[in-house]
This record gives C-alpha cells, structure tokens and sequence, in this order.
C-alpha cells in the first residue's frame, strides 16, 4: 500500500484536495480531523482525551496519534493507497509515522504541502465557521491558536520530512481547480 501524505496550515484545503485525489488517484482519504471527531462522537477513551486537547486549540499529544495512526493503518491495509490528510504534523509524529510504515512493510509516495499565507488563511476560517456547524470553528481566537500552533510544532516538522521524504510545496492560492492542477502536475 502507498501513503500520499498531505500537510499545510489550518484552513489551507487539504480536505478539499483530498478528495479530488481520492476521486483520481483511488485512495482512501484518511482525514486526521474527521477520525478524530467520530472517535469524540463514540465517546471512546481516545476520543475523550483528545476533545480536551482540540476543543483549546491544542495538539492531540504524539503518543495518542501514534496509537490511532498505528489503528488506522491496520484498518487500511488492503486498499490500494491512502492519503493521510492532518498527520504528521509534529517531529516526533514524523519519526512516528516512518516507523510504523516501515514496521508494516508499507512506504511513503509523497508528501503534498499546500502553503497558504496566515491573511488568507484567517479569511478562509471565518467563511468555514459560517457554514460549518463545528463547535470549534466559531470561535476566531481558536482559528489563530490553530495557525499559531501550525507555525510552531507543523511548519518545523514539515521542514524535518524534507531531509526524510520527498516533500513537495504548492502555492495553495487561487480557485481549487488551479490548486488541484498543480498538484496533478506532479503527481
């Protein structure tokens, strides 16, 4: 099985990059957010100990997500591909990640890492809390914490899979359509 990886900042459209791949590459979108919220939604241990973490705007913590992503791969094992949308996005998950891919004998095509300045960014997260019905989108100071958070932990990780793993960045401005065309041109 391939791993596609695909990063950036909060409110960069990973998810909406996601899933014109999926539809083109036939790979199951794995998104680190959605997977989160339903194990918050089933109230399992995980899910609990991660609602205090996101609700402030926090990093799920290493240990957690490696144990989810170790779950996740198992589940995902026989699909021809998956892109994993929201992790890694710390050093420690990056190493995290290389070891559980390599311990499950699958390998790391590419990462795909949308870049968006933090002004777009902050526009994009007010029209997505006027349409999503997430608790933590409504709230402007968690939209900061979020990119805060990217720029401290995510952006120096991106930095770290760049010496491990063949990381490619694309402007993630103008409509989806121009973004997904310089994604496909590389891929």
């Amino acid at each position: 099985m391939e791993i596609l990886v695909i990063t950036g900042p909060p409110y960069s459209g990973k998810g909406t990059q996601c899933d014109v791949l999926k539809e083109i590459l036939g790979f199951e979108h794995i998104s680190t957010g959605d997977r989160c919220r339903i194990e918050k939604q089933n109230g399992t241990e995980i899910g609990n100990i991660m609602s205090q973490y996101e609700e402030k705007g926090n990093l799920v913590p290493d240990a957690i997500m490696k144990d989810l992503f170790s779950k996740i791969l198992d589940e995902n094992k026989s699909k021809a591909g998956i892109i994993l949308d929201g992790y890694p996005r710390t050093k420690p998950q990056v190493d995290d990640l290389l070891e559980l891919v390599e311990s499950k004998n699958m390998k790391i095509g590419k990462v795909l890492n949308i870049d968006v300045p933090k002004s777009e960014l902050l526009i994009r997260a007010k029209k997505r809390a006027e349409t999503s019905n997430r608790k933590d989108d409504k709230d402007p100071q968690i939209h900061l914490k979020r990119i805060d958070v990217f720029e401290e932990a995510t952006r120096p990780a991106i930095e770290y899979m760049k010496s491990k793993l063949n990381v490619l960045t694309f402007d993630g401005l103008g409509t989806i359509e121009e973004i997904t065309e310089r994604i496909k041109a590389s891929i």
